[in-house]
């Protein structure tokens, strides 16, 4: 269990400085979505790239941050409920749910992610709009997001057992407080 707890830390880590680097793509999407709305209006200046741009910053956002996203205990719940649930009643409510739905989930994307992006690669696929960008650096996204966010859900699976089999206080699982309280550890 030790050695599983040492991987989950790691993959918390990797994911977190991974997602706080693609936080800063918020910044380029907004300089790229100025500049070019100024180069629309003042020149008559425009480009389909410089829109596809904007998209794959946003699709990197949200598939590089999903992961730090669970991390932090933020994915949407029905707090309602959840909120009303002894701690440990929470605790298997995650381990069931990350075993019989996260993880299955991100992995049958990883895997159908990997021909799509190959294929989008190997082709040289480019977007059928005038002046567009390459696919393949967004379809290697969808790889690289559910890659991390079934890694950080094995990493919550493991932290969640140990938590339940008192190996780990709770608390220390990296989730902070409540669902959905923005308060983290």
């Amino acid at each position: 269990m030790a050695f599983a707890l040492r991987l989950a830390r790691l993959v918390d880590a990797l994911n977190e400085r991974i997602a706080r680097l693609a936080a800063w793509l918020v910044v380029a999407a907004v300089v790229i979505s100025a500049g070019n709305a100024i180069s629309r209006k003042a020149f008559s200046l425009s480009s389909n790239a410089w829109l596809e741009a904007q998209w794959y910053l946003f699709g990197a956002v949200f598939l590089l941050g999903a992961s730090w996203t669970l991390k932090r205990n933020e994915h949407v719940r029905i707090d309602v409920v959840s909120s009303r649930l002894a701690p440990r009643t929470r605790g298997w409510i995650d381990v069931v749910g990350h075993a019989l739905f996260l993880i299955p989930f991100a992995l049958v994307h990883v895997i159908t992610a990997v021909p799509f992006f190959l294929l989008s690669w190997r082709t040289g696929e480019v977007s059928p709009n005038a002046g567009g960008l390459p696919l393949w650096p967004a379809k290697i996204l969808v790889l690289l997001g559910f890659s991390m966010l079934l890694a950080q859900g094995i990493s919550e699976l493991v932290k969640k057992i140990a938590v339940l089999r008192g190996a780990l206080p709770e608390g220390e699982d990296g989730a902070g407080g409540a669902p959905g309280s923005g308060l983290t550890a």
